[in-house]
């Protein structure tokens, strides 16, 4: 398969599996995530902006991957940091979500009980 038809659009690569079950930066510091976001173009997963530390949004800075889709079970959309608005994309190579049994927030065990109020 080509790259012109793997990818759906500037910014996607469908056949990219994520990096793992959670935010990757948040796992390597023992830290927690509201909910989680998929890099489109490279599988990476990142906390969301409402989460402490906003590594989704600090990877879209720091590499230039404008589309993140939602990692979090039943949710597809797709976000378009560059434009600031909702896009369109192709399904993404599985798994499309963590772990159903991983809970929002998360992990379990890493949650503070006052979470609510060290939202963004």
């Amino acid at each position: 398969m080509s790259d012109a038809t793997r990818e759906f659009r500037p910014g996607i690569d469908p056949a990219v599996p994520p990096s793992g079950p959670g935010c990757a930066e948040c796992d390597e510091v023992g830290g927690w995530w509201a909910h989680l976001r998929r890099c489109a173009m490279c599988g990476h997963v990142g906390c969301c902006d409402s989460s402490p530390a906003q590594h989704a949004t600090a990877h879209f800075r720091e590499t230039g991957h404008p589309i993140v889709q939602s990692f979090e079970p039943g949710e597809d959309w797709f976000w378009d940091y560059g434009s600031e608005s909702m896009a369109d994309g192709p399904p993404l190579a599985p798994p499309t979500a963590h772990p159903d049994d991983q809970p929002s927030p998360g992990p379990a065990g890493r949650v503070p009980d006052d979470w609510r109020s060290k939202l963004n």
